[in-house]
Formats: structure tokens, sequence, C-alpha cells
């Protein structure tokens, strides 16, 4: 990528040209290769350069992060516009999206969605994110137009109930300020353990399926994912027996 340019002034760098080469070492040689002395290599200027714009590695990361959440989220909102005004199927398509983008888009993935954390005030605030407003989304249609089939409050543990009200109160924060029209009491805690329970399935997956986990070699792992979909259908109430 490398060009040679003259002696004499240093070259102007943007930004956005600081995302385009981090964003391309990342997915053409892996995460490793994403250091700021190599692109300031690739820009023609020093290191020091870049932190005109960002504070850390950490920091440029976190943007290139937030632009694949973006790009992802872009993608799902363009399919499900094409499909009808029916909630279910646009929650199965997301999740069928989701699974793809990650196949096309292993090391965007392994940034997003697969580097450590940093807890649980993280975990809640991707709520406010592009992917994550577009799964909120479709959870609101859901729980407008759906009779949702949840865990009775007696089977959910009691150590996780005060963790479950927590994320209950997020959930409706956030649903609240992205416009979704629903009842609220429908987001109850059995609501909201299924939801944990369905996106650690959904995650689970892709996440193996990824990384060539799986325990025992599959010729086509579509058929596990979609058969792991209508489980969740059928478990919700979202599809029949």
């Amino acid at each position: 990528m490398q060009q040679s340019r003259p002696r004499g002034r240093a070259p102007v760098v943007t930004d956005t040209d600081i995302r385009r080469v981090a964003s391309a070492l990342l997915v053409e040689r892996g995460p490793d290769a994403v250091t700021l002395r190599a692109i300031a290599r690739e820009l023609g200027v020093t290191a020091p350069a870049l932190y005109r714009y960002y504070d850390s590695l950490e920091d440029l990361l976190e943007r290139l992060r937030l632009d694949f959440c973006a790009d992802l989220a872009g993608e799902l909102t363009a399919e499900i516009a094409t499909l009808p005004d029916d909630g279910a199927a646009q929650f199965f398509a997301i999740c069928r999206g989701f699974r793809r983008w990650a196949l096309t888009h292993t090391r965007e993935f392994t940034l997003v969605f697969a580097s450590p954390g940093a807890g649980q005030a993280r975990a809640l605030r991707r709520f406010d994110e592009p992917f994550g407003r577009v799964f909120l989304a479709a959870a609101g249609r859901l729980l407008a137009n759906y009779d949702i089939v949840t865990p009775s409050t007696d089977v959910i543990p009691p150590e996780l109930r005060e963790d479950l009200v927590h994320f209950q109160t997020e959930l409706l924060a956030a649903l609240s300020e992205s416009g979704q029209k629903f009842p609220a009491e429908k987001l109850d805690l059995g609501v909201t353990y299924l939801m944990i329970q369905i996106w650690a399935r959904l995650y689970g997956h892709v996440t193996l399926e990824v990384f060539g986990n799986y325990p025992i070699p599959l010729d086509n792992p579509e058929i596990l994912f979609d058969a792991m979909l209508a489980d969740l259908g059928r478990t919700a109430g979202l599809l029949g027996e």
C-alpha cells in the first residue's frame, strides 16, 4: 500500500485516511498488523502524528469497531426493508444476515463481537450502537405484534433476577428512546430472560462456526443454524410445532 513520496513537507493525513489504512491492515493481515507505527508508515508520516486524532491504538480500534458495527447494521437494515411488515420474518432475516456477515467478514466480526469486553457497561452500551438498535427494533416489533411464549418467573434462577431487572430497565430505556411503540408491560423478566437465551444461542452458534470450533465436522453448518432458529421460533411461539 505504501507509495514513495518526495522529500519535503510531511503529507497531510485525515481521520478518514487513518481509519481506511487501519481497516485495510486488519482485513488483509489480521489484528496483529494494526499498529500505530504500521499505519503511519503506510501514510508516510510519523506515529506521533496520529495522536492528533487518537489517544491510543485502543482508541482507534474502538472507532473501527463502531465503523464495522455500522456497516453490519446498514446491511441488515437494507435487507429487512425489502421484506413484508412481519416481525418474525424480519427477526429471522436479521439472525441469518448476522451469520452471513460474520462468515464473510471474520476479522471484522472478531473485532466487533469477539474482542475482550469492558464489562457490563460496554455490553449495555452496545444497545445504543447501530447493530444493537437494529436488533432492539426487531425485538420491539415482536413484542408489539406477537404473544411471545416466555419462561415462567419461577424457573428463572433467583441469583439472576437482580441482573435481569437491571438489564430490563436498560432495555426499556433503549426501546423508548428508539421510538418503538409497544406495551411496556410485555417486557417482563420472562421476556428479558428469553432474550438473553436467544442471543447466547445465536452468538454461540455463529462464533463456533466463524472460528471452526464445532465439536464435529459439518458439511453444511447452515442446516444446523436453520434448525436452531426454528427451535428458537417454536420455543418463543413464533412458529407452529
